[in-house]
């Protein structure tokens, strides 16, 4: 299974859908449990999954260290702000499986949600640790808010060179906040769904070249609509396969929201990683929904909570519906590519582990 283990609540930035660091009194900034625990329970799970999370991970980088230096895994992952990303050692640097690096975009929005310089200096960590040899997956992990072009960001990151991305994720900034706050939600959500029809059409046109382009959110899903094969649960994997193990010693079905009564599930001092699988799963309307075989449903936090209520909480849905929808038309071609042998149907296998992106937007 997946672990996302959150190496401090600490934050060096203070992102407007985030807010820095994360102060909650149940569970402490820093690790407050022995390692010999940690590795316990984890030394329970044949295949773990480590993916090192915030807070900004990277201002634990020490206690990183000490988790790949006496931990074995299948993999380890990184999310990261990447303000540090730089200062990893060449050891613990190319061990990483993949990096998930918060941008938003070019400068002007990335800075606006991050903070003046957060681009550069983001982008400089990148050039260097390229320049060190790192081969790994590296996902531009965005934060879609108002006012974005998600066709402009997508592709700014994607076409970016040096440093390079080699996939591109994104999450609606949606649900995190007072809906009052979004004056202008429905007029945006229709430019980001248009937005999307544009970024199928590249998708389709890439296929035709036999490439598939890094578009994360596009990638397990046409899989699933070219096999037929639906998802098996949320595909996030967040109650299910994928656990988080928090500064506290408890484990959550997910790292984003510890105060809701719904997210402890158990704690690494007296439970068993396969006694948690499938813990919590998507309730209604995502169990109800004849697009969940593909979708998988949407965030827990989202379905548990309704923060916006049933309707808003439809019409975000009907979002993901309108990327499933817009996909689908690619079949077709897909299946004519696959057979004139242009297209390798292995080249949709991605994420080939989970890496902590959430795929559904």
């Amino acid at each position: 299974m997946q672990y996302h283990i959150v190496l401090t609540e600490e934050c060096n930035l203070n992102c407007t859908y985030c807010g820095g660091t994360r102060h909650i009194p149940e569970i402490s900034l820093n690790p407050e449990y022995s390692l010999d625990y940690l590795r316990a329970f984890l030394s329970k799970d044949p295949e773990p999954v480590i993916g090192f999370y915030g807070g900004e991970p990277l201002l634990a980088m020490e206690y990183m260290y000490q988790i790949m230096d006496t931990i074995p895994a299948k993999a380890y992952t990184l999310q990261t702000n990447g303000t540090r990303l730089s200062e990893i050692d060449d050891d613990h640097l190319h061990r990483l499986h993949s990096i998930l690096v918060s941008i938003d975009g070019n400068r002007e929005v990335t800075d606006s949600c991050r903070g003046e310089g957060t681009h550069d200096l983001v982008m400089k960590n990148l050039k260097a640790i390229q320049d060190r040899g790192y081969k790994g997956d590296i996902v531009a992990r965005m934060a879609f808010s108002d006012g974005g072009d998600i066709y402009r960001n997508v592709n700014y990151l994607l076409n970016h060179e040096n440093p390079r991305f080699d996939h591109v994720h994104w999450q609606l900034d949606i649900f995190w906040t007072e809906l009052e706050r979004h004056t202008n939600l429905e007029p945006w959500l229709q430019r980001y769904e248009e937005g999307i029809s544009n970024l199928v059409t590249d998708f389709g046109e890439s296929m035709k070249d036999g490439n598939v382009l890094g578009i994360v959110p596009f990638i397990p899903v046409f899989r699933t609509l070219l096999t037929g094969t639906p998802t098996p649960h949320i595909r996030c994997g967040s109650g299910a396969n994928s656990f988080s193990i928090m500064t506290s010693g408890r484990i959550d079905v997910c790292p984003i929201a510890p105060e809701l009564e719904y997210s402890a599930v158990g704690n690494i001092y007296t439970s068993d990683p396969e006694n948690l699988r499938n813990s919590l799963l998507p309730g209604p309307p995502c169990s109800q929904c004849e697009d969940l075989w593909v979708c998988g449903g949407r965030c827990l936090f989202s379905n548990q909570t309704k923060y916006w209520g049933d309707e808003w909480f439809n019409r975000i849905c009907g979002t993901t519906r309108h990327m499933i929808h817009e996909l689908e038309k690619l079949v077709p071609l897909a299946n004519k590519l696959i057979e004139s042998g242009t297209l390798i149907p292995d080249s949709f296998n991605y994420p080939e582990l989970n890496n902590g992106c959430e795929i559904i937007p």
